[in-house]
This record gives structure tokens, C-alpha cells and sequence, in this order.
């Protein structure tokens, strides 16, 4: 194992190199030691040009660190990643058309890094029919001049699937915390693992370089074969960045990296808002031992809610990034969670995602439209990605989408969406159960589209829903108030709630 400067490591970036970043959202195990020193290189010598960056998440703060120090014209040629939320100015780039970019379903990258690894030829799955994704709506592309088909639609069998082309990948930015003298990597003060372990193996089946950013080196032999998250058979140059942060916002939290767990009442209590009343609302959705998914936006404060009403431990919550169990984190920080169960490797996490193995699903909404189709990844002047969402909402049994009815005094449900992250027909074709939530109504998607179904109590459905919507929904004969708890500031009861429903059901073997 050889060490080398984070600026050493960077100079063995060459002009039309293929970059791929481990990492995960506002700092997750990111690298940012060797990206800064990437960018700073670009500035004063104007070398590397023309780079492609590949990574299954996006890596970024919300400005400029993580991809963000690779946004100048002439070093990013393209960019490949499963969000841009985290780094608006390769987004920017995108919208100027300055780079070739796409953005693929985080769960299809993150597997296809195994797929690669074995030099299989790319990735096989129904991940993404009827979205953005599939060729017939776009192939992922983000920019005028992303025209290369990196995703084919294929028959195989008699169905149709999608398939995911393969990169040749030149150099490898990863992070860990630990490197010993051999150059195994530990990443035990990490919240997440990701999939470093593949990304360093199809590294390496390409022939190229594998530099692992880490906090410390050990003597050899000192860290316990089964911590071990990347061989030092698969490292070629190890970077110490001492002192390096946990993520961009949190120097380290021994909660996130599951190094012991801290009290419920630590975990902070949602105020007063639309924020609040929605998550309530999706909480009332839960029974016990229900296997579930917190997206990264307003329903990360389900976990908060379970938190506050004492039955986090009577449901599991789970992240892609492959937190089992505890409550996921929010804003900046999500990806990571509290308390949590186990940590996989998150193209493991996504194999389960996949297989049906959620029972319900809690994602937010940008915009959905009459057709009950929903739209998270581009809108207005914004390129946000799909991340997780895709496989998420195609793989889990029942959706519960979030959002508020209206933003800046627009309407969020549209007569139609922007780009298709996830098909309302697909879905009722496929027989998933869906409601759509906002601080004012409840929608569940029928055969018409999205219906009416609840009002907040005191609300006219005309005057204070419909016209505050973009397309007029059929009406539940049924339709009711939401419940009147959602909107006081006492705890909802919830624990009460779940004891009065059918648990999950066990296997019948076991019965």
C-alpha cells in the first residue's frame, strides 16, 4: 500500500478519464479531500479536461464541496448520477447544456457497480419502465447533448425490461476511516457502506486505480478481518485526511455510525406546520411490524413522529443507503439514521427494495397530475434526480406520497407532470395501493386518477382543494375529515392505534 497527498492522488486524474465517486448526499463517507484537490488542480493548470463523473448517489453539500468543486467548464464532460440535489452547480452546468448529463435510478447504478465488478454485461431489470428513465420517455437524459443510449429497452422472455450499459471506470474516489498498512480499509466510524466494496472491485477489472481517502492509518493486521470494507488487495494509494468530518454538517455522531444508541427523547420533536400534519398523516398508515421506507424529503419526519409517540420500535424503518431499523435522518443529513438496526451494503438494501420487500413506502412529491403520476426528479429551473425513488416506489407494496397541496401559491397537483419519476397507470396496472397526502386532503389513486378522499376538518373541498389544483379529481362518496388529532399539537396516540390493527402476518409455516 502506498500513501500519497490528497494533490498526489489527483494528479493521476488524466484528461477523458472516467471519475468514479463513492459517497452518499451531504457528505456521507464522501471523499471531498481528493475532489477538492481535483478541482483545485483544474484551476490552476487547467488539467484534467474533459473528466466523465460516475457516482450511484449524489455527493454534495447543497453548494459547492463534494461534486460541486468539478463544476467548471472544460474538467466535467459528463456527468452520470442517481441525484444532482446535492450539487446545484453541475445541475446548473446541465441546464447551460455545458456537460452531458444523466441522471439513472440510484438503486440500478448502485447494482450495476456488481455487475460490473464480475464484467457481466450490464444490468438487467424493470427498474424504471414507464419513467423518465425508459427510452421511450427520455433514457435518463438531463442535458441537449446527453444523446448516447445508456439505457436500452429490451424483450426478454416475452416481457420487457430495462438494460443498464456498463462503464469503463479509469480512477476511483472512495472513503473509509481506517487503513492499515496493507491497505485494508474499515469504515466503522462511517454511517453508511454503500457499495465501496463493488466500486473498488470493477475498479479494478478495468485496470484502473483505486485511491481510498480514510481518517488514520493502523499497524498491519490490527483491524479485525470481518471490519475490513475494502481488501487492500483492491487499494492502490490510501489518502489521510485527519480529523475528517462524519458528513458535512456532523463532525460525528456515535448514533449514526451505530456505536451505541441514544435516547428517544433525543430525537427532536417536528414543530408546528404542513411538515407535521403530513408526516402525522403517513404515520397513521403504519401497523406493527410493517417494513418500511422514509424518502428523503418531508416523510423523513415519520421517524420523528415515531419517536415522539414511543413506537419506533414496533415498525422498521429503512434507508437505500442500507440502515435497517431506527429512526432515518433528515435534511442534510438524510441517508443516515439513528439507532439504527444493521447497516448492508446498499446494493443489497436494494435487492430487498426490489423483491417486494416493503411493505409501504413514504416519499414526497414535487408535483403529481391527473393521471396520478408523480414527478420528483426536474421541475421549473430545478434538476434533482430521481436517487432512490424509482426503485422504491416500484418495488413496495403500498405508496403514501407527501408533499403540500401548493408552493409560492402553485399547484403541485398538475393537469400533468413535468417528467414521469413514477407511472400512476403503471401502478394501478400493477395492482400497488397509493395515497397522495397533503396538509389540507388525502388522495387515493383509483382507476380515474387521484380522488378526493379526505378533507382537513373546516375545509371546503371546492374553495380550499380543487381550486388550489391544476386538474379536477373525481370525489370519494365516501369521502371524510382527516382526522382532527393530525392537527393538534398533543401527541396523536399512536401506540394505541397500532394495538387495535392486525399485526404483519408471520409465514404460515410458522403458524
Amino acid at each position: 500500500m502506498r500513501r500519497a497527498t490528497a494533490e498526489e492522488a489527483a494528479a493521476l486524474v488524466r484528461d477523458g478519464d472516467t471519475l468514479l465517486i463513492g459517497g452518499s448526499g451531504g457528505g456521507h463517507a464522501v471523499p471531498d479531500a481528493l475532489l477538492a484537490a481535483l478541482g483545485k488542480r483544474f484551476r490552476e493548470s487547467g488539467s484534467p479536461r474533459a473528466i466523465t463523473a460516475l457516482h450511484p448517489v449524489g455527493v454534495g453539500d447543497g453548494e459547492n464541496r463534494g461534486l460541486g468543486h468539478l463544476a467548471q467548464k472544460g474538467l466535467l464532460k459528463r456527468n452520470i448520477a442517481g441525484s444532482y440535489v446535492n450539487s446545484p452547480p453541475v445541475a446548473a452546468m446541465a441546464f447551460r447544456d455545458e456537460i452531458e448529463a444523466w441522471s439513472l435510478p440510484q438503486g440500478a447504478l448502485s447494482q450495476l457497480m456488481r455487475e460490473m465488478a464480475a464484467g457481466r454485461p450490464g444490468l438487467l431489470t424493470k427498474t424504471g419502465l414507464h419513467t423518465f428513465v425508459d427510452p421511450r420517455l427520455g433514457g435518463g437524459a438531463q442535458s441537449p447533448s446527453a444523446t448516447e443510449p445508456l439505457v436500452e429497452l429490451v424483450d426478454f422472455r416475452g416481457e420487457e425490461y430495462l438494460f443498464f450499459k456498463p462503464y469503463h471506470v479509469d480512477v476511483a474516489f472512495l472513503r473509509g476511516t481506517t487503513a492499515d498498512e496493507d491497505g485494508n480499509v474499515s469504515m466503522e466510524r462511517e454511517a453508511v457502506t454503500l457499495e465501496m466494496l463493488s466500486e473498488a472491485q470493477a475498479t479494478k477489472r478495468c485496470g484502473g486505480i483505486v485511491i481510498v481517502q480514510v481518517e488514520r492509518i493502523a499497524r498491519a493486521g490490527s483491524i479485525h478481518p470481518k471490519m475490513v470494507k475494502i481488501p487492500g488487495i483492491l487499494v492502490d494509494l490510501v489518502v489521510v485526511e485527519p480529523g475528517q468530518w462524519q458528513t458535512f454538517g456532523t463532525f460525528y455522531s456515535p448514533a449514526y455510525s451505530g456505536e451505541f444508541r441514544i435516547p428517544l427523547g433525543d430525537i427532536p420533536r417536528l414543530g408546528p406546520g404542513p411538515r407535521r400534519v403530513v408526516a402525522r398523516r403517513g404515520a397513521l398508515e403504519l401497523f406493527r411490524g410493517a417494513v418500511c421506507n422514509l424518502g428523503s424529503g418531508i416523510f423523513t419526519g415519520i421517524a420523528n413522529v415515531a419517536a415522539e409517540e414511543a413506537v419506533l420500535d414496533a415498525v422498521c424503518l429503512t434507508n437505500e443507503q442500507g440502515n435497517i431499523g431506527g429512526a432515518p435522518a433528515s435534511g442534510n443529513e438524510a441517508g443516515a439514521a439513528m439507532n439504527p438496526q444493521a447497516q448492508v451494503d446498499q446494493p443489497y438494501q436494494f435487492d430487498f427494495y426490489d423483491g417486494g420487500g416493503l411493505d409501504l413506502a413514504f416519499l414526497s412529491f414535487a408535483e403529481f397530475d391527473a393521471e396520478g403520476n408523480v414527478n420528483v426528479s426536474r421541475f421549473g429551473d430545478k434538476l434533482i434526480g430521481p436517487g432512490g425513488f424509482i426503485n422504491i416506489s416500484q418495488g413496495a407494496r403500498n405508496l403514501v406520497f407527501g408533499g403540500t397541496l401548493t408552493a409560492g401559491g402553485k399547484p403541485k397537483a398538475v393537469a400533468r407532470v413535468e417528467q414521469v419519476t413514477f407511472s400512476g397507470p403503471y401502478a394501478r396496472q400493477r395492482g400497488q395501493k397509493v395515497l397522495y397526502v397533503t396538509e389540507r386532503a388525502v388522495f387515493r389513486l383509483e382507476a380515474e386518477g387521484p380522488v378526493l378522499a379526505e378533507i382537513a376538518p373546516g375545509l371546503d373541498p371546492e374553495r380550499d382543494v380543487i381550486a388550489a389544483m391544476g386538474f379536477r379529481p373525481a370525489i370519494a362518496p365516501d369521502l371524510r375529515p382527516m382526522d382532527a388529532r393530525l392537527f393538534a399539537d398533543a401527541p396523536l396516540g399512536l401506540a394505541a392505534d397500532l394495538a387495535t390493527k392486525p399485526a404483519k402476518p408471520t409465514s404460515s409455516r410458522l403458524t
